[in-house]
């Protein structure tokens, strides 16, 4: 069994930035029920839905969670194009048929970007990035503190299609494709961290993909322990199992983010290859591609590590057995 990848930690310091959406709620759950795992702040995206939006899913789940971090709201638009939101796959409010209370407590009053870099400050070294979103946040935080590459950890991006069809564009991912100027820049600052950030493409994320079997396991989940956010997670399942059967795919859901999470945490679950990748800007059809340089073209060196061979069986089997034991 492969080593954890941060076996000298015995918590693991973790900022998420995500546009909490149905696979990011998964996500979230996931690394509060994960012992090795600290959630020290997270920063709302607008992507999945607005950011307003975001932000509440954020701050009742955090709370429903027992999560003590500042969770911090994000920018309202990306960088340069105009916002565009996926309701139709994540609901009006982000997590589909869910019913949600209405938050007690108060967010952060820094801005996303700021997080970024005052918890990166004050854990140098040790903070590990997760960008489940777009790259709004992040790209903004560098223009704060440009050092942040070297601050941070390590980098674990869910984001991009490699030699893989898109999910937005017919080349391009969501979260990438929602900011791509953002993403660009983040690829390109982080080319000069101590180590490759990891990146979980669709190809990789798409082998995770769930069936009436998983979502009877999250429905006797919710059953079995009674806890709110099992059945908010159901009930938002249902609803992206809905978006794909109606968008083509079947009575199944593919669940990006929790994978991402999950090999951040336990280096399990699927291996990785080092290659140089770059976000296309300027063509007609293909804006928003992320672009892998397999045959060394552009001479340059590996900028990511590409997230591979994953084992979803073995997955899916963590990712219930850590939520079993922790929502009760």
């Amino acid at each position: 069994m492969p080593q954890p990848p941060y076996a000298d930690i015995m918590t693991l310091p973790l900022l998420v930035d995500c546009d909490t959406g149905i696979d990011d709620a998964i996500a979230l759950s996931y690394l509060a029920a994960h012992p090795g795992a600290r959630i020290t702040g997270i920063v709302s995206t607008g992507g999945n839905v607005q950011v307003e939006a975001v932000h509440r899913n954020n701050l009742v789940l955090a709370e429903l969670l027992d999560l003590d971090a500042p969770i911090a709201r994000g920018a309202a638009r990306p960088l340069v194009q105009e916002p565009m939101y996926a309701d139709d796959t994540h609901g009006p409010g982000g997590l589909g048929h869910a019913e949600l209370p209405e938050p007690s407590r108060a967010g952060d009053p820094r801005s996303g970007a700021q997080l970024w870099v005052d918890l990166a400050r004050s854990h140098p070294g040790e903070l590990v990035g997760l960008v489940l979103g777009p790259h709004t946040n992040l790209a903004l935080a560098l223009e704060i503190e440009p050092e942040l590459p070297q601050l941070l950890r390590r980098l674990h991006i869910m984001g991009g299609a490699i030699n893989h069809r898109g999910n937005t564009g017919p080349t391009s991912e969501w979260n990438v494709a929602v900011d791509p100027e953002a993403a660009q820049r983040v690829f390109a600052a982080f080319s000069t961290a101590p180590q490759r950030p990891v990146l979980g493409s669709l190809e990789a994320t798409e082998a995770v993909r769930f069936t009436q079997h998983e979502l009877d396991l999250f429905i006797t989940l919710a059953e079995r322990t009674g806890h709110p956010v099992a059945q908010i997670l159901v009930d938002a399942l249902r609803f992206y199992f809905e978006f794909h059967e109606a968008d083509g795919f079947g009575w199944t859901a593919h669940v990006h983010d929790p994978l991402i999470a999950a090999h951040a945490v336990t280096g399990e679950f699927a291996g990785t290859r080092p290659l140089a990748v770059d976000v296309e800007l300027a063509g007609t059809l293909t804006r928003g591609q992320t672009v892998g340089d397999e045959l060394g073209r552009w001479a340059r060196e590996p900028n990511v590590e590409l997230l591979t061979g994953v084992r979803p069986e073995l997955f899916i089997e963590h990712l219930l057995g850590t939520l079993e034991t922790d929502l009760r």
